[in-house]
């Protein structure tokens, strides 16, 4: 599911780049080459540092998103610069890439059983029987995850819990439709980027608070959450950046 995630967002990224008339198919390949790389290296070292244990980068398990994004991030403007391509305009394109691309992926992690939610009695609610770290059984959730599971259920029943990977890729699919949306509208360069990874962070943000998770570091919010405040004043600080440089260089040009 990685590997069509890649694929899907390779797609997409060259239709956009044609598209918007700033690149072609290799500018498309070499940023997914360099997404590639820096995206499950940057995932791979964020997993490391998370548990304090370089031993966990040569496992095949374990990649975290946020590590995955910000040195992608890095390496994927390093190209972009040194290929030519329009920052403002690449980015639009890249981020509903970006978007299509995390919602395949989190099919896998269905799949496999990984990043589950919290106990539900919701009527969609899934039991992971071989799911990661361990099983949905009521045991594990209340070890594992503090979860309020009623006594009655036995520590060796499966119980049902929220499907977070699925509520990620149907967010993300819209994110990723509404992205192309606003591409078809033509609006200012980067305002669908910023737009784009805004609505991821705040996915990401309000998905953590059904997540089973048990890094919660700043009172009731998660590592993830706080990653995702982070993203969004940096998005802030960057569309500020921008007014103002369209606002110099509309004064430049009267």
């Amino acid at each position: 599911m990685m590997a069509l995630a890649f694929l899907a967002s390779y797609g997409f990224l060259r239709w956009g780049l044609k598209r918007q008339g700033i690149g072609d198919e290799e500018d498309a390949g070499a940023i997914m080459l360099a997404a590639g790389f820096g995206g499950i290296a940057g995932a791979k070292i964020y997993y490391a540092i998370l548990y304090s244990d370089w031993r966990l980068l040569f496992q095949r398990t374990g990649l975290v998103w946020y590590g995955g994004f910000i040195l992608a991030t890095l390496v994927v403007y390093w190209v972009g610069t040194r290929r030519g391509l329009p920052v403002r305009a690449t980015a639009d394109v890249i981020a509903p890439s970006l978007a299509l691309g995390y919602a395949v992926g989190r099919i896998g992690c269905f799949l496999v059983g990984d990043d589950y939610g919290m106990p539900t009695d919701l009527p969609w609610g899934v039991r992971f029987p071989y799911g990661l770290p361990g099983p949905t059984t009521a045991g594990f959730m209340r070890a594992e995850y503090q979860a309020q599971v009623p006594d009655v259920f036995p520590d060796h029943q499966l119980i049902p819990v929220h499907p977070t990977q699925l509520y990620e890729t149907l967010a993300c699919l819209g994110i990723c439709l509404f992205g192309v949306w606003l591409l078809r509208r033509g609006i200012r360069p980067g305002s669908t980027a910023l737009v784009v990874f805004g609505l991821l962070a705040v996915e990401r943000f309000l998905v953590e608070f059904v997540r089973a998770k048990d890094d919660h570091f700043f009172g009731a919010l998660t590592l993830a959450q706080l990653l995702s405040l982070a993203v969004l004043v940096f998005l802030v600080i960057v569309w500020m950046k921008w007014r103002a440089d369209d606002r110099r260089a509309g004064q430049a040009g009267e």
